[in-house]
């Protein structure tokens, strides 16, 4: 159920390659967590240069004009290790995907209760006290 929201410069990547990165970022999930592939919640939104805004050399990288900010919401109660192996499995499908380097590829993970996920009707699926009996 992880959402992901990649923010990217405009025109830079083919559709091609955002379809392909639309497929990765759930790969990333199956290969890090074990999430099952068809859990597939991914935004790609194109910015232009005045609105993508990425300090080319913060903590030590090496950014171009290709990098990328991609944010995942996902459950809370997940341990460091999950988090580690999600970012690194995000930086080398992503990486592969777009054909960038990984110094390019910003990730921030936001931890949400996962009772405060609908995945529609307007209800929360995942709260301890969803009755899932059809109305």
């Amino acid at each position: 159920m992880p959402v992901f929201q990649v923010h990217v410069p405009a025109g830079r990547f083919s559709p091609e390659q955002k379809r392909a990165l639309g497929q990765a970022l759930p790969e990333a999930l199956q290969e890090a967590l074990g999430i099952p592939a068809e859990d597939q919640f991914v935004t790609i939104t194109g910015h232009r240069p005045d609105e993508l805004l990425l300090d080319p050399e913060y903590m030590g990288m090496e950014r171009s004009g290709d990098a990328v900010i991609i944010t995942v919401l996902f459950t809370a109660e997940r341990p460091l290790s999950d988090k580690r192996a999600l970012v690194r499995a995000i930086c080398s499908k992503a990486t592969a995907a777009l054909g960038i380097a990984g110094d390019d590829v910003f990730v921030a993970l936001i931890p949400v209760p996962k009772e405060n996920f609908s995945f529609g009707r307007g209800e929360l699926q995942l709260a301890p006290d969803f009755d899932q009996t059809p109305a």
